[in-house]
């Protein structure tokens, strides 16, 4: 077949061939959904958790799915001694940055401690906004990058029960808009999803500790999501397909919202 009629190779603008991308939490649900995905599109991936077990076994799922240097670095991102262990590990620039690594706790807010409080702000928001940072400063984003936020549809709705969490999710949320403002002149995007319940282990864990949830699950006209489902949409907003789009969230929750 000559030159002038070879087939060209499929358009795909959510490649992420050539593309290293972290993702932390990537041990456990979401993360182990959003780590592989990233991987089938061509990209090279830093996963990190604090369960070394879990880890290693996405590790190997990822070393399963290409011959890419994927890595796994055992961190615990609210410890700034390992935020620093994670950003050295690095080795080179990111072209993405997805914070998955988060917890939810129960509890109506007449029985909130203290300890409940720093607990979830410190997973939920100091650990990732302080890794950002420290991967800022150490210029270890690369130009026309792109950090995302996984926040929850806890940040816009009502829910008894879960005040703290949704505060820590709605201030995500907050600190990601002004965070693309900092970071535009470089092209780098930042962006959240808010998805709504997906079947993982946090909420089979949730779901065992108050019966509110199965009434909760009624409520979702597409039904509960999936893991896939949210890593289908970390793909699109690290990929080219996204670069117009950045202090956005995108709001993932089966039209429950809509109601």
């Amino acid at each position: 077949m000559s030159a002038s009629t070879s087939i060209a190779e499929p358009f795909n603008p959510f490649t992420l061939a050539g593309k290293r991308v972290l993702v932390t939490g990537a041990s456990s649900g979401f993360g182990v959904a959003i780590a592989l995905a990233c991987a089938r599109m061509g990209a090279v991936v830093i996963a990190t958790g604090r369960d070394a077990g879990r880890l290693g076994r996405t590790l190997e799922q990822l070393h399963g799915i290409s011959a890419l240097p994927h890595t796994g670095v055992l961190a615990d991102l609210t410890e700034d001694s390992g935020r620093a262990a994670l950003v050295e590990a690095l080795d080179g620039e990111i072209h993405g940055l997805v914070h998955n690594a988060g917890t939810s706790l129960i509890c109506p807010t007449r029985l909130i401690s203290e300890e409940h409080l720093r607990t979830l702000h410190r997973i939920n928001v100091e650990a990732p906004m302080l890794l950002t940072q420290k991967i800022l400063r150490n210029n270890l984003m690369a130009n026309g990058g792109s950090i995302l936020f996984v926040a929850s549809i806890a940040a816009h709705v009502g829910v008894a029960g879960v005040g703290a969490y949704s505060g820590t999710k709605a201030a995500l949320i907050a600190m990601a808009r002004c965070l693309a403002m900092e970071v535009c002149k470089r092209g780098i995007r930042v962006n959240c999803l808010a998805p709504g319940l997906a079947n993982t282990p946090l909420l089979e864990l949730a779901r065992k500790s108050t019966v509110a949830f199965d009434e909760q699950f009624k409520r979702y006209p597409l039904g509960i999501g999936e893991p896939e489902d949210i890593a289908n949409a970390t793909v699109f907003m690290l990929s080219p397909a996204s670069r117009w789009v950045t202090g956005s969230t995108l709001v993932m929750d089966g039209g429950v919202t809509i109601g």
